[in-house]
């Protein structure tokens, strides 16, 4: 149907003839009575029987571009699932009813499948009043996932590309003298069988993180008469130093050389009242500006008037508020994010934005607004719309209510890495996305990319990056959500910000020189609860049995944050999630929306109390002890025994039981030798993780290639507090947390000794790799919690498992109580 290798067939080529063919249409759909009804919802929300065909989301949809003329062109319309390249059904009736705009998988849109391809057609009639003609008729699209090709009366009118972006067309000159007029809309939507930007649609759920794909129209459809020249867009900045805002009035190349009158109102009272050129930067004055807080959401309205030589042609009404992001340095002196030149905070959920009865789409508008205002009620100040983009009344709400909004862009699927046409998509979609996004007040900043999803490489993340910087230097971005996760290819170090995940977390990434550090998804507590799940039952990062439990466990999480934003200078956590989804049970709502599963009261008082407590004075960090002096460590293993199971602790008492080992030549006398299988296992908890210490070794690899290998490690129960290791994703040498890798510059020789040393600075906030005596890469690490487990050579653990097996050879393990210095370790490596 939306093949570019086939041309669209001209239909109908007179205005009589189709007039003609749309009068017998309408009169068989009369005829016909054709009916509709919503189909069974797994979950019922408490506004889903609210929806009908006479009230499908009414409400106008684009508040801050308003004009007083316009029609609603939700409700109704008749479906039909298509071939590919199929030609558009002008004046045939379809055999389905959808409600539009709520997409084609949903209950509420009455069919209820998905369909790669698919028409939709109805009937509009151009009220007389509005004078088309002497004006212009312009049709509007929210978002229609994922090709669209629209036909006014059998004449193609818009094409748009891409399931997340607002598109418009004039349709004046498709339109017949009279009479009804026949809208056809034609939907290619395979998701994520193609690189296309999908989120978290997919076509096959997996009972995971991935769930329902939602096809088609999906916003708001509506039409109106505007001017021959006119207010296209309001690109505004507030500019909280000189007291403005500025303004530019778009028009699109149709109001050249006319004027904009634009009048700034606080109620009833006019602040200023400012002329200027249309298409060119305005500033308007805000004198002694009421600022845009989360406490107090003050937002100034604004009306514009275009004028043709004084002529008023075109008028328009918004609204902005006085808000300012930025960074600067705490009483602690690192780097955090503030609001209004204050820090201030940002205490965040993940709200991904998905409903039961209409999957992308909220039922109503008050159910859009219901998981807004829970977050003010929990008391969060900052929302992060996870991969995902929300009709423009979201972004309103969020203004009214006073959240702050961090924008994920929609991620191409997981699973490899996008080829060159889909990454060039992606990009003119993010580019979409901030254009249309930026003069939300709430909306404070963009993420392009979430743990390594569609990511191609770690350059163009950064240039990416630098490019929406430069389209909106007003915000920061966040490059990478979840740098240290998953498909990640490393940190592009660029952006303003800084972001880990970690589960239950809180993560802990320190701000740099110039950029703050947030934890950008921590949390995932689940609770089951009987008759609201959408499988029937679920997951979560860490399961509990009751809602005491689940409360308990996130107070203690949070308090975790607070400890982190003191002592690690995160500037906002992220807890996942507002509600639960699909499979996932980690909401403070179930899925429906009608359980609460937490106590909300302790709730809020623990977001209130990090929110007051996270105020850029610092503190929460221990102070590290000075260590033991000298080289030798507190536990050093020279295998020089030659034979048998045990390893000598040639300083300490913790000797190391050997397994699957073998003895081989070392650097200087003995070694020994895993063939991916053994461990030297030293029976006891060496080294404090929350303080300094560092771990030398000499190392030989018999292979490396892209399985993981840990020389050195210290057991948790579930992953290594640390890993010296070989690190197969990289083909690097690492000192590594979990999620995190200081990584040497090139790949190590098969056969070769290598010296590597592992520091933890606790004081200083570092990770550090030393090869050979010589630094080879730094990261910046937060506190980390102490751990028990034993100290082992040959293997790490994850996930509860015993894991990345050494393939290699091993001399001379020492440990550490301190973190040495580059001297001491420059001695160490000396053969």
């Amino acid at each position: 149907m939306l093949s570019s290798r086939r041309a669209v067939p001209r239909f109908l080529t007179t205005a009589a003839a189709l007039a003609s063919a749309l009068l017998m249409t309408t009169s068989a759909a009369t005829a016909a009575a054709p009916q509709w009804s919503p189909a069974k919802p797994r979950m019922v929300t408490p506004w889903t029987h609210q929806v009908g065909p006479n009230n499908a989301l009414p409400e106008y949809p684009r508040p801050q571009l308003v004009r007083k003329d316009w029609q609603n062109l939700n409700g109704l319309w008749e479906f039909a699932g298509a071939a590919p390249g199929q030609a558009p059904p002008v004046g045939k009736p379809l055999p389905e009813r959808i409600l539009v705009p709520y997409p084609a998988e949903s209950a509420l849109s009455g069919i209820q499948r998905h369909e790669d391809n698919m028409f939709y057609r109805r009937t509009f009639t151009v009220p007389r009043s509005w004078k088309v003609g002497e004006n212009r008729l312009k049709l509007n699209f929210g978002a229609v996932d994922y090709k669209a090709v629209v036909w006014v009366n059998g004449k193609q009118v818009a094409t748009h590309q891409g399931g997340f972006g607002a598109f418009s067309a004039d349709v004046t000159s498709a339109l017949t003298a009279s009479g009804p007029q026949e809208l056809i809309v034609g939907v290619e939507d395979r998701a994520d069988a193609t690189w296309q930007p999908v989120g978290k649609q997919r076509l096959v759920p997996d009972r995971g993180i991935f769930y329902e794909g939602a096809s088609g129209i999906w916003q708001t459809v509506w039409m109106e008469p505007v001017a021959p020249a006119r207010a296209e867009t309001l690109d505004m900045v507030p500019d909280l130093r000189s007291g403005s805002l500025r303004l530019t009035v778009g028009t699109g190349g149709s109001a050249a050389g006319h004027t904009v009158e634009a009048v700034v109102r606080d109620g009833r009272r006019v602040v200023s009242r400012t002329e200027g050129r249309a298409d060119q930067p305005m500033s308007l004055p805000v004198p002694q500006a009421k600022l845009w807080t989360p406490d107090t959401p003050f937002l100034y309205d604004l009306d514009v008037v275009v004028k043709d030589r004084g002529r008023p042609v075109d008028r328009v009404s918004s609204y902005f508020g006085m808000r300012e992001i930025g960074s600067t340095r705490g009483k602690d002196g690192k780097l955090r994010l503030t609001l209004n030149g204050k820090i201030l905070f940002q205490m965040s959920t993940l709200d991904q934005g998905y409903w039961p009865d209409g999957i992308y789409t909220a039922p109503t508008d008050a159910a859009l607004r219901f998981d807004l205002e829970q977050h003010k009620v929990l008391g969060f100040n900052t929302v992060r719309k996870h991969i995902k983009t929300e009709p423009d009344r979201w972004y309103h709400h969020a203004d009214k209510l006073g959240l702050l909004v961090w924008q994920d862009m929609p991620s191409m699927k997981t699973g490899g890495r996008p080829p060159v046409d889909a990454q060039q998509q992606f990009e003119r979609e993010l580019q979409e996305l901030v254009r249309q996004k930026k003069n939300w007040t709430s909306v404070i900043g963009w993420v392009p990319f979430n743990e390594g999803w569609g990511e191609w490489n770690r350059e163009a993340t950064g240039r990416i990056a630098d490019a929406v910087r430069a389209q909106d230097p007003s915000r920061p971005v966040n490059a990478h959500s979840g740098v240290n996760c998953c498909d990640s290819l490393g940190d592009s170090g660029k952006g303003q910000v800084l972001d880990w995940h970690a589960y239950p977390g809180p993560a802990k990434p320190m701000p740099d020189a110039t950029r703050t550090a947030i934890d950008g998804e921590h949390g995932g507590y689940g609770l089951e609860v009987e008759g609201h799940m959408w499988f029937g039952e679920g997951h979560a990062y860490e399961m509990v049995k009751d809602k005491d439990t689940l409360t308990k466990r996130y107070v203690q999480n949070q308090k975790d944050v607070l400890a982190a934003a003191r002592g690690c200078a995160i500037s906002g956590a992220i807890y996942t999630q507002i509600t639960d989804v699909e499979h996932e049970v980690n909401g403070f709502f179930t899925y429906d929306r009608q359980v609460k599963k937490m106590d909300f009261g302790q709730v809020r008082a623990v977001n209130e109390e990090v929110i007051r407590g996270a105020d850029g004075s610092g503190g929460g960090q221990p102070e590290p002890g000075p260590g033991t002096p000298g080289l030798s460590g507190v536990h050093a293993y020279k295998f020089d025994e030659g034979n048998g199971s045990t390893a000598n602790d040639a300083v300490g008492k913790a000797h190391a039981s050997l397994t699957g080992a073998t003895w081989t030549g070392g650097v200087t006398g003995a070694a020994v030798s895993f063939a991916g299988t053994g461990q030297a296992d030293t029976g006891t908890t060496q080294i404090d993780t929350s303080s300094s210490y560092s771990v030398s070794a000499w190392v030989k690899l018999d292979e490396a290639g892209g399985a993981f290998q840990t020389v050195v490690s210290q057991d948790t129960g579930r992953d290594s507090a640390f890993f010296l290791q070989y690190s197969g994703q990289e083909q690097r040498w690492a000192m590594s947390f979990v999620g995190l890798r200081a990584l040497s510059p090139t790949k190590p020789e098969v056969g070769k000794w290598y010296h590597l040393t592992g520091v933890r600075d606790a004081k200083a906030g570092t990770l550090s790799l030393y090869v050979d005596g010589a630094k080879a890469a730094e990261q910046n690490a937060c506190m980390v919690a102490k751990s028990t487990g034993n100290t082992v050579i040959g293997r790490g653990q994850y996930g509860g498992n015993q894991v990345d097996h050494l393939k290699g050879a091993v001399d001379d393990v020492r440990v550490f109580d301190r973190a040495l210095s580059p001297t001491e370790i420059a001695t160490l490596a000396r053969r």
